[in-house]
């Protein structure tokens, strides 16, 4: 994304939420449109699924992958994979994505895998930890397009204390540091609170380091 550091700079003040790094307004309107776009053409190579938990539960989003490595959730199993279930190769991470990246993870590794959930109506995502990943030392950096979705993050253990923040069409949430591991979920969603996505409903895009 051209001006996707431009942006940043020119957005609202950085937020922390129990060390997660928050930039309201990152992402410009007509670059959320832009994206929009790039994400379409994902859908298409590589169309949404209701991901399946090891338990035998079907998850309320639906989730679709980009770049080195997918993420699948099947029953009795989840994690990266190389391939798509039919066995064809996931489609590339679009260059508007890796400039956020690029923008806030400088000097950094290119992600291996863009992570794409669409929450509709009703759609959640528990508290959980980004962990399937081998070095954590290089952070999840996590966009939000469409109706605003109410953000969770807690410590590094489940339980304890937690902080919420509602989050709009083009902020961006880095977790990395201390809040790498972090458990962290979306309670809900405001349906129809963005006119983005014509028929409603929120695009959540996490760009991680898997190897």
């Amino acid at each position: 994304m051209k001006n996707a550091e431009s942006a940043g700079q020119a957005a609202a003040p950085v937020l922390d939420l129990r060390g997660a790094t928050i930039r309201p307004g990152f992402i410009p309107p007509d670059s959320q449109v832009a994206l929009l776009e790039d994400l379409r053409v994902i859908a298409r190579a590589a169309p949404f699924m209701a991901p399946i938990t090891p338990g035998g539960r079907q998850m309320s989003v639906r989730m679709t992958s980009a770049g080195r490595f997918g993420w699948v959730s099947r029953h009795r199993w989840q994690g990266y994979a190389r391939t798509q279930p039919d066995g064809r190769p996931w489609p590339p991470i679009p260059e508007a994505v890796l400039a956020v990246w690029h923008a806030l993870v400088p000097g950094g590794r290119d992600p291996e895998c863009l992570l794409v959930n669409y929450y509709g109506e009703g759609a959640r995502m528990g508290l959980h930890q980004d962990r399937d990943e081998v070095d954590f030392n290089w952070p999840v950096v996590s966009i939000s397009l469409g109706d605003e979705g109410l953000f969770r993050v807690g410590g590094v253990k489940r339980g304890g204390p937690t902080g919420s923040l509602w989050l709009c069409s083009g902020d961006v949430v880095v977790l990395g540091g201390a809040a790498r591991l972090a458990y962290h979920g979306v309670d809900r969603i405001r349906f129809r609170s963005s006119s983005l996505l014509p028929q409603g409903g929120r695009v959540n895009l996490t760009l991680r380091v898997v190897t």
